[in-house]
């Protein structure tokens, strides 16, 4: 079957190679020079299967008005007259009632441990390396309020299988001893030592080398302009670079997905949320992390990636502008120089921005669209790089008539009526 892919961060490309895998004849069209440019180019580098929650969580509507206040905020609002965003904030909200936050939280981790048995595999298949460790991830905490109550949820995470262990502060030095140095008070943390860690770009750019010698075509700066239909099917791909035909198309656009599919009907509760990253050169390694850690406070992710270490985090609902802001970065100094302040050298960051793909629910939307040739790899928010390798999967075993090997009850647009 000949199979196009639209999009090359981390959900197209492997994509792309689960499908060549699967013996289908590949073409991944992106509108950059190369694969991982956008979302998946600096974000956490956190493979957090066991920290897999939605945003949409039921103190977020009081957290709101109390970040509103709080310097370094992790949540930025900048209201516009956008339809979209205010469909997509209300649905949030909506997502934030506890049932719906454990139906959603539920549907994530089922997919974040089925994607991670993914990316062991295709470790051994192909010996890909990008910076990656298992050692574990720790969430870290200033107050004793927000401990004492990651301390009780502690026992519905057991409940769901999920390995973890709350730490006290000197736990927390054994597990990262370059935190003797803080400038912070910490009242402890909760320890999760099946996540993983790794660079996303490098993963990417090096998956996409493997998928092209097994035969995936890349067309790199070809933009789409539209995706025509014929009755119940996708016709071709129109792009500024020509027409291209194919027997199934699959969109992992990510937040421009559903400006793809606007005009074919298909309603995509899909919605750009800036994140922010700050990449420094590692001066002291025994200062540093020696895994990944997550500021409860401010919603930061802190990454020892190889000799860089990686600080990324905030969510900013502000539409499509990738422009970068001074006040989110200097959020992200500031916590690295409380928590590490000899690890970097602050002096030579190099800052980036991305636009995550955001579903109100903040689940992904994977599988069939109302169109029997046209499929959706997209709207993995802040988990792109968690779950990339499981959804790519599914996908793979759709096309090739298989059975998915994870359920996907709650993972496909079926959930919003379509």
């Amino acid at each position: 079957m000949k199979v196009v892919v639209i999009g090359s961060g981390v959900v197209g490309v492997t994509t792309a190679y689960h499908l060549s895998k699967a013996g289908h004849e590949v073409t991944v069209v992106d509108r950059r020079e190369g694969p991982g440019l956008e979302t998946s180019f600096a974000n956490a580098g956190q493979v957090s299967v066991s920290y897999a929650s939605p945003w949409a969580a039921p103190n977020v509507p009081v957290n709101i008005l109390r970040w509103m206040l709080q310097r370094h905020a992790p949540l930025v609002l900048r209201p516009k007259l956008d339809l979209a965003m205010w469909r997509w904030l209300l649905s949030m909200l909506g997502e934030c009632r506890a049932a719906r936050y454990r139906v959603n939280k539920e549907r994530l981790l089922r997919l974040a441990r089925y994607s991670q048995t993914c990316l062991a595999r295709v470790r051994a298949e192909t010996g890909v390396t990008y910076d990656q460790q298992s050692r574990g991830m720790l969430q870290l905490f200033r107050d004793e309020r927000s401990f004492r109550h990651a301390r009780a949820e502690t026992k519905e995470l057991t409940r769901a299988n999920i390995v973890c262990r709350v730490v006290d502060w000197d736990e927390v030095l054994r597990i990262e001893p370059g935190l003797r140095h803080t400038h912070a008070r910490v009242a402890g943390g909760v320890h999760f030592p099946v996540d993983e860690t790794g660079d996303a770009y490098l993963f990417t750019r090096a998956l996409a080398t493997i998928a092209e010698q097994n035969g995936v075509v890349f067309r790199y700066g070809t933009t789409v302009r539209a995706l025509p239909t014929d009755a119940s099917r996708v016709s071709h791909l129109l792009t500024d670079r020509g027409t291209i035909s194919a027997d199934t198309y699959i969109v992992a656009a990510g937040s421009y997905s559903p400006l793809l599919l606007r005009p074919l009907g298909v309603r995509l509760p899909v919605y750009p949320v800036k994140g922010y990253s700050a990449t420094f050169p590692l001066t002291d390694t025994d200062a540093g992390p020696t895994s990944t850690l997550t500021d409860e406070r401010y919603k930061v992710a802190i990454t020892r990636l190889g000799n860089r270490l990686r600080a990324a985090g905030i969510a900013e609902v502000s539409g499509y502008g990738i422009e970068l802001s001074a006040a989110r970065l200097r959020a992200l100094d500031y916590v690295v120089g409380d928590l590490f302040p000899r690890a970097a050298d602050m002096k030579s960051a190099v800052y980036w921005t991305g636009l995550r793909p955001m579903t109100p629910d903040n689940v992904p939307i994977l599988g069939p669209t109302p169109y029997r040739n046209l499929y959706l790899n997209t709207g993995h928010g802040t988990l792109g790089w968690t779950l990339s390798n499981g959804s790519a999967r599914v996908l793979a075993d759709l096309l090739t008539g298989r059975t998915p090997e994870v359920d996907l009850t709650g993972l496909t647009l079926a959930r919003y009526g379509q």
